[in-house]
């Protein structure tokens, strides 16, 4: 099974979430991820969705993406050809005993301690998912209390022949 993740640039109107994300219901694809937020220009939205499937699936997927009113342009966000990133947030069960070497394996991975208690800690880490599931591997040596991820999100490297945003 091969996955794809896709930067969907939309029109930046109501229901335009629901109308992508409806397309995969409807069609009874998966979505891995999905992240939206709004571009430089308020007139777009940029979403991310990674999928899971087959070749024939996941360009079934595009075309059918491309095929909806609010999509102004889709580009796959390949390795090597983009910079795809995701933020978890990251609780921890950390007794005075164990918070020394918690901070250790936060500066490895350039990650934060954003929140302390006298129970837990709350680590901030964004990077590729290799490196995400790399710490998380580290440390489950600890309890994870809670874990929440963004999904990923992405823009293709170099400058792009196509202006939105005249």
């Amino acid at each position: 099974m091969n996955r794809r993740a896709l930067s969907i640039l939309v029109e930046n109107t109501p229901n335009v979430l629901s109308h992508v994300s409806g397309l995969f219901s409807r069609r009874g694809y998966n979505i891995d991820s999905i992240s939206a937020g709004v571009t430089a220009d308020p007139r777009f939205t940029r979403i991310t969705i990674v999928a899971s499937g087959d070749e024939l699936i996941l360009e079934q997927i595009e075309k059918q993406l491309a095929k909806l009113e609010d999509v102004v342009d889709i580009k796959p966000l390949k390795d090597g050809d983009s910079v795809c990133r995701e933020l978890i947030l990251v609780k921890i069960r950390a007794k005075d005993t164990d918070r020394q070497a918690i901070i250790s394996v936060v500066d490895i991975f350039r990650a934060k301690v954003v929140d302390v208690t006298h129970e837990s800690m709350v680590i901030e880490l964004t990077g590729n998912q290799s490196k995400l599931e790399a710490f998380l591997d580290l440390v489950q040596g600890y309890e994870i209390l809670e874990l929440a991820r963004t999904g990923i999100t992405g823009l293709n490297r170099g400058w792009d022949d196509v202006r939105y945003f005249d």
